[in-house]
C-alpha cells in the first residue's frame, strides 16, 4: 500500500518538485498551497501517513494546522520546513507534533529521512561563526516569531501583545530574519 503524503507549501515550483520526487519514490501525494485548503482536505476526512509543511504559508504560520493534523491523524509523521528558523517555532513545531524541523533548502533525501526517523530531532542550535554576531535584531525577530506562535499566527493579537501597531509588525515580518 502506498504511503499517503500531504505537502503544504505556497511556493508552487518547490511544491511541484517535492510532489514529483515523492511520487517517484512510491508515495501517494496530495499538494496544497494554503492552510485553508489543507484544512478543507482534513475536514473532508482524508488521512495521511506523512506531511511536509512549510512553516510560513503566505502570511500564516502552519503550526496550528500541524496540531490539528496530528490530532486527527495520530500516526502522521510531519516535518516542518522553514527558511526563517527560530528557537520558538522549533519548540512549538515539536510540541504540536512534528517529528523534525528542517531548514530550507533541504534535499529530498534529507526530508524523506526526517519523515522516517524514529526519534524526534530536537537538536537545533543557533551557533554562529566568528564572522557573525548575535544581534539585537535577531533576538527581536525570534521574539516576534514566538509571540506569533503563541497567538496562532494572528497578527493583530501579536501586535497588541508586543505593543506594536499591526502594520509595523507586518513590516517587520515581511522584512524577515536579519542577516
Amino acid at each position: 500500500m502506498q504511503k499517503r503524503l500531504l505537502i503544504l507549501d505556497d511556493d508552487a515550483a518547490f511544491r511541484s518538485t517535492l510532489e514529483l520526487e515523492f511520487i517517484d519514490r512510491g508515495y501517494s501525494v496530495l499538494t496544497v498551497e494554503s492552510i485553508s485548503r489543507a484544512r478543507a482536505v482534513l475536514d473532508g476526512g482524508m488521512n495521511f501517513d506523512f506531511a511536509i509543511l512549510d512553516l510560513r504559508v503566505k502570511s500564516e504560520l502552519s503550526l496550528e494546522f500541524l496540531r490539528e493534523l496530528t490530532a486527527t491523524n495520530r500516526c502522521c509523521r510531519a516535518v516542518v520546513l522553514t527558511g526563517y528558523p527560530s528557537t520558538a517555532t522549533t519548540v512549538q513545531a515539536i510540541k504540536n507534533g512534528a517529528v523534525n524541523y528542517l531548514l530550507k533548502p533541504s534535499s529530498v533525501e534529507l526530508i524523506e529521512q526526517a519523515l522516517w526517523l524514529n526519534d524526534v530531532n530536537t537538536e537545533f542550535n543557533f551557533e554562529f561563526s566568528d564572522t557573525q554576531s548575535v544581534t539585537l535584531a535577531r533576538y527581536e525577530y525570534e521574539l516576534i516569531e514566538f509571540v506569533l506562535s503563541q497567538c496562532n499566527g494572528n497578527i493583530t493579537h501579536a501586535a497588541n501583545r508586543l505593543g506594536l501597531h499591526r502594520q509595523s509588525l507586518q513590516r517587520k515580518i515581511k522584512k524577515g530574519l536579519p542577516q
